[in-house]
């Protein structure tokens, strides 16, 4: 039995990968079609992929890739009555709480409703952190931004964000599918439940920091995030705390470093994925099997 994962070349659906046999795989380099899907027939889809440029400004491309696309797959899902796990994003809520602040938000909204008109399932992840963000610029998460420049300027008053380890984007995703008949045609929040401060980030990392004058802080700015526990999947919950989460990664980027200052090439990332102590991530593959093969 075969599964699909869009996204692959980037930063949670390459995560994600790691934890199948040979996934199907669709990336930006091959056009989403209904018939490249018949030829496939993948028999649980993960639909990672998407513009993830929060300052994205072109509204027609933004809008082919994070909703035309989303259709698509979705309408196929639904006509073959296979599994769609779909990646939204707290952006959602925007700055109120209640709709989109900019035009990343609304195209993932507008395509998580019509995964969830049919029958899917989309999970909202808060501020993904971890290994393999390196390639993502001023996109990646504030902790790897942090790390890499060595020091970084905040803006006062302690803003203060829900960071999510990306392993535990990943399990979400698997117990999703693992429960899907229970769970189907719902959005979830994916996060740690917890607010910290960009603070806390550096203080963790090692990371000096200064601040921004107050007038330098956006307009509309937010100042706080945080899942909802009680809109999360039933009986799913992470699995690191953010401390844990941070030390993990910056053994993983010093780890990187130094590869790259001797002139080696690491041939894997460095990230094993998540450690399974108690045989819980054992016993969710096992009853996704339902669904594929592992």
């Amino acid at each position: 039995m075969s599964q699909l994962i869009t996204g692959t070349k980037g930063f949670i659906g390459g995560n994600l990968k790691k934890y199948f046999d040979s996934p199907l795989e669709l990336n930006e380099d091959t056009p989403v079609t209904r018939e490249w899907l018949d030829e496939h027939k993948p028999e649980a889809v993960f639909h990672v992929g998407a513009c993830s440029n929060t300052l994205e400004t072109d509204v027609n491309y933004i809008m082919l890739t994070n909703y035309e696309s989303t259709k698509i797959i979705s309408d196929w899902c639904h006509d073959n009555n296979v599994p769609l796990i779909y990646s939204s994003s707290a952006a959602c809520y925007g700055n109120n709480g209640v709709c989109p602040s900019n035009l990343y938000g609304w195209s993932k909204y507008v395509g998580e409703q019509y995964v969830l008109n049919r029958g899917g399932i989309a999970l909202r992840y808060f501020n993904v952190y971890g290994p393999g963000e390196e390639h993502k610029g001023r996109m990646a998460s504030m902790a790897h931004q942090m790390f890499k420049a060595g020091n970084t300027k905040l803006f006062p008053g302690e803003p203060k964000r829900d960071f999510i380890y990306v392993d535990d984007v990943v399990f979400a995703n698997l117990h999703a599918l693992a429960h899907y008949s229970d769970l189907a045609g719902k959005k979830y929040d994916v996060g740690l439940g917890e607010a910290h401060s960009f603070e806390y980030i550096a203080d963790t990392l090692g990371v000096p920091y200064t601040y921004h004058e107050a007038s330098a802080i956006p307009k509309g700015y937010q100042f706080y995030t945080c899942s909802n526990k009680d809109e999360w999947m039933p009986r799913w919950t992470p699995q690191y705390s953010l401390n844990e989460g941070l030390i993990l990664c910056k053994t993983y980027w010093q780890k990187l470093l130094t590869s790259q200052d001797s002139g080696q090439c690491l041939l894997e990332d460095g990230n094993p994925g998540m450690q399974d102590t108690d045989g819980s991530l054992t016993k969710l593959l096992m009853k996704a099997k339902k669904f594929f093969s592992v």
